[in-house]
């Protein structure tokens, strides 16, 4: 009975981790460039049940057989393994501000931030003070070349990410990097990602590797708010069928308790 208790528990910390990933994901379905999060769980290993006093093996005209035939499988629980976020691409929003820019395809823009280069998916820029390109932050999002500087707003992007002023002068080229192993990549929140030794390192994305930009388009997240909100349901019945079985349990033990407590 008491295994039971740990078992319910261990569902209700697995429901709750999902509940918390829904929960962001629906805080940020405005957010432009935001890819939602999915807990996966696993379930630990499961106990196989044997009936007792019947222990040993016997010998029959055909072979060996078990004296202790299998009765079930009893489950062990389970626990919250990862988020996983889903990099599927969000829809186009039309803003016609020409520092708004969106990625058609895999790929992230990388920014300068003190913690280092980091990367999003986030387009929503703006014309700092200095002339330079940056995030809402501050950070200065980078060109293969360093630093974005335009005189105004009045320069042009294609889709190549070739930035060129409203004379014709070439500028720069939006540096959109891949990495081999994307899905590893860590959320440092703002809307930032930072890379680690699984996902590797950064490369700039050149021919079909590189997504296709888009000038005047923000990218809106890929949350899906009404499957967000069925999974919340799913997620609140699952608890409350843990937290039941828990009292079941402990009504269980209780009675017990008493029994014993009675007999003697």
């Amino acid at each position: 009975m008491i295994r039971g208790w740990y078992i319910g528990s261990s569902g209700m910390n697995a429901q709750q981790n999902r509940l918390d990933a829904i929960s962001n994901n629906l805080a940020n379905v405005d957010t432009a460039g935001y890819k939602r999060d999915v807990a996966v769980s696993s379930s630990f290993p499961e106990l196989l049940l044997r009936r007792t006093k019947a222990d040993g093996v016997y010998t029959t005209s055909f072979g060996s057989a078990d004296a202790a035939p299998v009765i079930g499988k009893l489950g062990l629980g389970v626990e919250t393994n990862e988020n996983f976020t889903e990099f599927e691409q969000g829809s186009f929003r039309a803003t016609s501000a020409a520092t708004d820019l969106a990625l058609g395809g895999e790929g992230f823009f990388a920014v300068e931030t003190p913690a280092g280069e980091k990367y999003t998916r986030n387009g929503n820029f703006l014309l700092g003070k200095e002339g330079i390109l940056e995030t809402k932050d501050g950070y200065p999002l980078l060109g293969e070349n360093g630093y974005i500087h335009v005189e105004d707003d009045k320069f042009m992007i294609n889709e190549d990410g070739m930035i060129y002023s409203k004379e014709g002068d070439f500028i720069d080229r939006v540096k959109v990097v891949r990495f081999d192993n994307e899905r590893y990549l860590k959320k440092m929140g703002n809307s930032l990602w930072s890379s680690n030794n699984i996902s590797g390192d950064a490369y700039i994305a050149e021919g079909k590797e590189r997504p296709r930009m888009l000038q005047g388009y923000m990218e809106t997240s890929n949350v899906n708010v009404v499957n967000e909100m069925v999974k919340m349901i799913e997620v609140n019945r699952a608890y409350e069928a843990n937290q039941k079985t828990i009292q079941s349990e402990d009504s269980m033990m209780s009675t017990l308790w008493t029994k014993v407590a009675l007999i003697r």
